[in-house]
């Protein structure tokens, strides 16, 4: 797999160009970081908000294929609390079950609450055998 390098930033998701041109990386950061953050804030991944999903998955008929963010919902819909980090965790295991439909051997969330208004997420993948680290902090700003 083949995407646009791309990184997350303190307000989003950001790719990168040099002389004009996109950097390709192998796209699995972009796969994981769209999978927890993609979509449409106000959705929250479950069938009761169909609607809210974001426009370009509305006629995707692979549920796979869809940006429907169930982390990102619970990350920005509620105060960042430890009392939650086992359900950020949960959210972002099913944002990425996906993964080891299509991809991965085996995929891993660990979840914790670093400081005040700060959830750490570690997403480690298993692809033929090869352990891929992720690693994405979600800090709480007045816009989010």
């Amino acid at each position: 797999m083949t995407d646009v390098l791309f990184y997350a930033t303190p307000d989003g998701g950001e790719i990168v160009m040099e002389n004009g041109q996109f950097v390709l990386s192998d796209g699995k950061y972009a796969a994981v970081y769209l999978s927890l953050f993609g979509g449409n804030d106000d959705d929250s991944g479950l069938d009761g908000d169909a609607l809210a999903q974001w426009w370009g998955s509305m006629d995707e008929t692979e549920s796979s294929r869809r940006y429907r963010s169930e982390t990102q919902y619970a990350l920005k819909s509620a105060p960042l609390l430890s009392a939650r980090l086992q359900g950020y965790q949960d959210a972002a295991e099913r944002d990425l079950d996906w993964l080891t439909e299509d991809i991965a051997d085996e995929v891993a969330v660990f979840a914790s609450m670093p400081a005040i208004d700060r959830i750490s997420l570690d997403v480690d993948i298993v692809i033929d055998g090869e352990r891929v680290p992720f690693d994405f902090d979600h800090i709480r700003t007045e816009e989010s």
